[in-house]
């Protein structure tokens, strides 16, 4: 090493330098400290972390890239949530979009010292990679699995809460408005969160008398553009009385569509969302919606991937509650007489 020829002094001696000066005489550390700002000399802390077989650094693995997460304010109060108890950690936190649209081809190139998963299920090659890898990991919005550590919300309480207050305003003509599951879903059906709001809705239709096969179903990318124009075809063909967005930014998108079509609502259509993001309230008219915790979530996660990294993992599985919070955006159809 140059700073050691520079300053006489062995190589273990400029480590002390750096991080552990009060092994050496202040003579001795000024001596190397002046070599190595003459030498424009710049210690490599990820190269001793990484040796160390630390990183100091939490990585989130999203399985959207950055420009579609970015869309989505549910993405910023999760993360807030987990940078929260980054920062009391002291930890810098990763964000792992897709490398070339595979989670899987992105895993080994993150240095951090484990994972947050978003929305991945425990079967799925990624999670495989993890366990083979040997990287400390917590799911998120996924499926129970004993060996693996999750956060998960009480979604089926939350779409019935929801689909049951519209039936019970006197809709029946009814829109949702689902999350796109991908192609997956042709084999393997619903799967983690949205098939819990899927039975939650169906439990709450045929509570009164109704099925699945009664309402309309719309799969969209989730954003307020896809909500908009999805609204807008919906509108076009047969219109419901009620749009159920399974997300705040989709209600958003309908809204907006609303709006533009000179609809009122809710006088003409009622709309409700799920998330309760901080712009829900501030619509006009305000939205009704799930209320989940999202930000508790982001803090959840990131305490059991601490655990886990800390090597205390006990594999414990949390479900945060929901709340149905009633605003102006839906109101009582009215029926006119025969």
């Amino acid at each position: 090493m140059d700073v050691a020829k520079a300053a006489g002094v062995s190589r273990s001696a400029v480590s002390f330098a750096f991080n552990s000066p009060e092994k050496l005489s202040a003579a001795t550390r000024d001596r190397i400290l002046a070599a190595a700002q003459e030498l424009s000399y710049v210690p490599n802390t990820l190269a001793r972390m990484l040796k160390a077989g630390q990183t100091q650094s939490l990585g989130v693995l999203l399985p959207q890239n950055l420009a579609r997460v970015m869309e989505n304010p549910y993405y910023a109060r999760f993360l807030t949530g987990v940078g929260q108890v980054c920062d009391e950690q002291g930890y810098t936190m990763l964000l792992t979009p897709p490398l070339r649209d595979s989670m899987l081809k992105a895993i080994p190139y993150a240095a951090v010292d484990g994972f947050i998963v978003c929305g991945l299920e425990h079967d799925r090659g990624e999670v495989a990679e993890l366990k083979r890898r040997g990287i400390p990991f917590v799911l998120v919005d996924s499926s129970p699995s004993e060996d693996v550590s999750s956060v998960d919300v009480d979604d089926e309480a939350g779409a019935f809460e929801v689909m049951r207050h519209v039936l019970d305003l006197g809709h029946r003509r009814i829109a949702v408005l689902s999350l796109d599951p991908g192609p997956e879903v042709a084999e393997r059906g619903y799967r983690g969160p949205l098939a819990r709001r899927m039975t939650g809705m169906a439990n709450a239709l045929d509570a009164a008398g109704l099925r699945m096969e009664d309402i309309s179903l719309i799969e969209v990318a989730v954003t307020r553009m896809d909500g908009f124009r999805a609204t807008k075809r919906i509108m076009a063909q047969d219109p419901p009385t009620a749009i159920v967005a399974m997300s705040d930014i989709l209600a958003f998108g309908a809204l907006d569509a609303l709006h533009y079509l000179e609809l009122s609502v809710p006088g003409d259509v009622s709309v409700t969302g799920y998330d309760d993001l901080p712009e829900s309230s501030w619509m006009r008219p305000r939205l009704t919606t799930v209320r989940q915790a999202i930000t508790t979530k982001g803090r959840t996660a990131a305490d059991l991937l601490f655990s886990a990294i800390r090597d205390e993992d006990q594999h414990p599985h949390q479900l945060l509650g929901t709340h149905l919070i009633v605003r102006d955006s839906t109101a009582r159809i009215e029926i006119p007489p025969h």
